[in-house]
């Protein structure tokens, strides 16, 4: 892991603790502490991998890194003369663009040339120090007070990692609570500290649209009797309910819970308790972060219970497991359950573990594939579940006649289909309805 090289080089440079920290933070914001991270919206643009990309800057095939706008490194560089700048530093000392410690003494230059390196050796605050590399140095679009509180956490994790250097849980290690949390309750319902290392991260869908204070009160309560390490609520925010070191009362298994971070999930309070964007993007950079803050660069989904309860992870991997296994319960709901090895694909291909294969997912997707999972996903739809917000509109385009529904469901009951797709020649048939009923057609 580069955390540790990182830290080393930045003492060695003189920085105090915090102000190592505080720089720490706003690199694993920036770039996850990886010196060739490109930047995202950038590697499907320019057709590249973080590595493709190094090595043509390093060879010379590709001529527009100046010029390209694109974000890359550690600290993201992405202004032309600060690449230009880092790039002729890399060529005078005859390294790779993407060298670790070519552009942890390039930022001391910088950082130099900023006014503020000998604020980072001397300083004494993490929040402080990490805001002077946020604002003064970094710079990004997005400097609010979210973000400063954010960048802020990230320092935070590295100061207790590496200079507190407290311990607990197995072989010693420090066991961290996310940065990435906002709201934090803290809940009587857990076991105390885990009696086995994490390896595993079990999510679960809320079964309704809650506040992460609202779910934080409801496990507070003693007579609840359930909790969670970590909660999702509608708006994407996190929660903590459990400290990461101590079990969590999850998932109806005492031996998963010792092993795994748990992690609630606003979801709809009807199957396939699906969960909107938000909720989920949030999820995948939790599992990034739980993955990196135990050594992970691996997350594993096999699906099979029996295979993935036997299973015992290499060190570098973590294993998804779910509520459904250890209890007569449909959660994470079928919405989740079907995408747990995007999930997975995703966290460990952020996490550098291995990268998504582009090409050979579209190998496998042929039209008759697609056109089976589409007829799948459409058979979710075509119920009568709905909001009570549009009650008063569907009574009227049923007793007008405008809607007719598909026949009817399992139980005998007319079915409208209310969430299913509506194609041009059903909206033309809805058209001409209402226009004879204005007595227009």
């Amino acid at each position: 892991m580069n955390e540790s090289s990182i830290w080393t080089f930045l003492k060695k440079n003189g920085f105090s603790d915090c102000g190592a920290a505080g720089l720490m933070g706003n690199m694993y914001a920036e770039s996850g502490l990886s010196p060739i991270n490109l930047q995202n919206t950038y590697n499907k643009s320019l057709g590249m991998t973080d590595e493709q990309y190094t090595e043509a800057v390093d060879n010379g095939t590709y001529q527009n890194f100046v010029r390209d706008k694109a974000g890359y490194g550690l600290v993201q560089w992405t202004f032309w003369s600060r690449k230009q700048g880092v790039l002729d530093y890399a060529k005078s000392t005859n390294r790779s663009i993407g060298n670790l410690d070519m552009q942890l003494e390039y930022v001391v230059k910088e950082l130099q040339a900023f006014g503020l390196l000998n604020a980072l050796k001397n300083a004494a605050s993490v929040k402080d120090a990490s805001n002077m590399v946020l604002l003064q140095f970094e710079k990004p679009a997005d400097m609010s007070e979210r973000v400063q509180e954010q960048r802020a956490g990230f320092a935070q994790v590295y100061y207790d990692k590496f200079a507190a250097q407290a311990t607990s849980g197995e072989g010693g290690k420090k066991m961290s609570n996310s940065p990435l949390t906002e709201v934090t309750v803290l809940s009587p319902n857990h076991s105390g500290t885990r009696a086995h290392a994490i390896d595993r991260i079990s999510p679960h869908c809320v079964v309704g649209q809650c506040s992460a204070e609202a779910l934080g009160a409801w496990f507070a309560k003693s007579s609840t009797k359930a909790s969670s390490n970590y909660g999702i609520d509608k708006d994407g925010r996190v929660g903590l309910y459990v400290d990461e070191s101590n079990r969590s009362w999850c998932t109806s298994s005492s031996s998963n819970d010792n092993r795994a971070v748990t992690i609630e999930c606003a979801s709809d309070t009807y199957a396939p308790y699906r969960m909107n964007d938000d909720v989920y993007a949030t999820l995948v950079n939790l599992c990034v972060d739980i993955c990196r803050r135990n050594g992970k660069t691996k997350l594993l989904w096999f699906e099979d219970k029996e295979k993935t309860l036997a299973y015992e992870p290499a060190d570098n991997e973590m294993v998804i497991t779910v509520h459904r296994w250890f209890a007569n319960k449909s959660c994470p709901g079928d919405w989740l359950y079907s995408r747990l090895g995007n999930l997975a694909n995703e966290v460990t291909a952020r996490l550098g573990g291995a990268a998504l294969d582009d090409d050979k997912e579209d190998e496998d997707m042929t039209l008759d594939k697609f056109k089976e999972l589409m007829q799948e996903y459409r058979k979710e739809l075509q119920d009568n579940d709905c909001g009570t917000w549009s009650a008063e509109a569907r009574e009227w385009a049923i007793s007008s006649g405008m809607i007719n529904g598909i026949g009817n469901d399992e139980k005998g009951n007319p079915n409208y289909a209310w969430a299913d797709t509506l194609t041009r020649e059903q909206a033309a048939a809805l058209f001409y309805r209402f226009a004879k009923l204005m007595g227009r057609a």
